[in-house]
């Protein structure tokens, strides 16, 4: 999102300026022309050689994702579809990937937008950090609570394979509540009980500096304590890819 908005104000957004609000309009033939000329320096030409260090001189996917919440772009049903034609164009067989926090999983653009995803290699990552209703106040910002996210969970991974991806710190010293870790835990086994087709879990620590308020009361728990967490989810039959 170019100008920095989102409905969410995750605790731990690495955004600087980030305003409360949803993405402009996008300009779609700015778009395929970006995503062309660089398609055709990524694919032809020794820009990746030139630009990536070895071992990761290769292309591994095309995401929606970045500086707020990618679904609210307008039109995003017509901006999926333009940049799997884009990519199909270079005979990419790339996965799509999205990276939303799911909260307009509800609206009919954005359905037809999950629609042409899943059609072309495409793949969702859920944000879901916290499952009671003051985790996710405290660590999104978001008043919609865990009744919202799981109806949105449902929706998304009805339409798209759909991961889980959570994001875990400590904050002022102190890791997660058991509490906290128990609702989440049990909203995963509340899932698998009720067939929800979710692909894993994608757990993460802190990666990025937060340019958030709270940014000096948050810390990167051990990879220890991810691994603990992600054999926890483990055991409830979930793929879990824990990344510090």
């Amino acid at each position: 999102n170019p100008n920095n908005a989102c409905n969410y104000r995750c605790v731990y957004c690495q955004v600087p300026g980030l305003v409360r609000g949803s993405a402009p309009p996008i300009d779609i033939n700015l778009l395929e022309s970006e995503l062309t000329a660089f398609l055709e320096v990524a694919t032809n030409g020794s820009w990746l050689e030139e630009c990536a260090p070895e071992g990761s001189r290769v292309l591994k996917d095309i995401a929606f994702s970045g500086n707020g919440e990618p679904t609210s772009a307008e039109p995003f049903d017509d901006l999926v579809s333009l940049v799997a034609d884009t990519a199909r164009s270079f005979d990419l067989k790339l996965p799509l990937i999205l990276i939303t926090n799911g909260s307009l999983a509800s609206s009919a653009r954005v359905q037809r937008g999950l629609k042409v995803l899943a059609a072309n290699n495409g793949v969702a990552w859920f944000k879901l950090d916290r499952a009671t209703d003051e985790g996710i106040r405290e660590v999104n910002d978001w008043p919609g609570g865990v009744d919202a996210a799981w109806k949105n969970l449902v929706a998304t991974a009805a339409l798209i394979p759909t991961w889980i991806q959570t994001c875990v710190f400590g904050r002022d010293g102190a890791a997660p509540s058991e509490d906290e870790i128990n609702a989440y835990l049990k909203l995963l086994e509340r899932a698998r009980d009720e067939g929800v087709p979710l692909e894993g879990v994608l757990l993460y620590g802190l990666a990025r500096q937060s340019h958030q308020p709270e940014a000096p009361s948050l810390q990167r728990l051990p990879l220890e304590w991810l691994e603990q967490l992600a054999e926890r989810i483990r055991e409830l039959g979930f793929i879990c890819k824990p990344h510090h």
